[in-house]
């Protein structure tokens, strides 16, 4: 038996309300172009819309003129969607927060070490969080790679959850494994004391 190796998110799809509702929120609120539109393939009565959440991939909602939004919470048992994360830019994150107030929405704000979030929920209920990492990675790495590495730092040291001083270190490490210098000592100096 061998595994089945993925390589990213393709799409997401959701089960939207009415089509306006749609575009309004993820292209009028998100900032996510409508990018085309046609017939859901399964289901002949329903559209298929799609968005680009910015990285190349596709956000899609099935649509149906006579689905009419319900703001209640989506549910949360096992199986379900909890939330759906989006990346931002630490500016972006800055005004968010005013940006869905002016909606007469306001958002959650939690720190989560890693990263800064605001949560909130769409109009039919489902929970969308707004990420900024705290932290940009080395070149050639990603987050993962730093996560990882920070990870294993954290187990380490005994703490609960990954902070500031784990990616720190995690950053540093991966620079060194990366990087070749002509120096015979690597380790941290104090040049201010004589």
């Amino acid at each position: 038996m061998e595994k089945i190796q993925v390589q990213g998110v393709h799409h997401i799809t959701l089960v939207g309300a009415d089509r306006q509702t749609s575009i309004d929120f993820w292209e009028g609120v998100l900032g996510m172009p409508f990018v085309f539109e046609q017939p859901n393939l399964d289901n002949p009565r329903e559209s298929h819309i799609y968005f680009d959440p910015g990285d190349g991939r596709l956000i899609t909602i099935f649509t149906h003129e006579e689905r009419k939004p319900d703001p209640r919470r989506t549910p949360t048992e096992p199986g379900c969607v909890h939330h759906i994360a989006f990346n931002v830019s630490r500016a972006v994150y800055m005004q968010a927060e005013k940006r869905l107030k002016e909606r007469g929405v306001t958002p959650a704000i939690r720190d989560r070490f890693i990263f800064d979030a605001m949560y909130f929920t769409d109009p039919l209920g489902l929970l969308i969080e707004l990420s900024c990492y705290k932290f940009e990675p080395p070149a050639g790495a990603t987050h993962v790679d730093v996560l990882f590495e920070a990870h294993k730092l954290r187990v380490e040291r005994g703490a609960r959850q990954i902070e500031e001083a784990h990616v720190a270190d995690a950053i540093e490490n991966l620079r060194a494994r990366a990087s070749r210098t002509l120096s015979s000592d690597r380790s941290a100096k104090n040049p201010y004391r004589r």
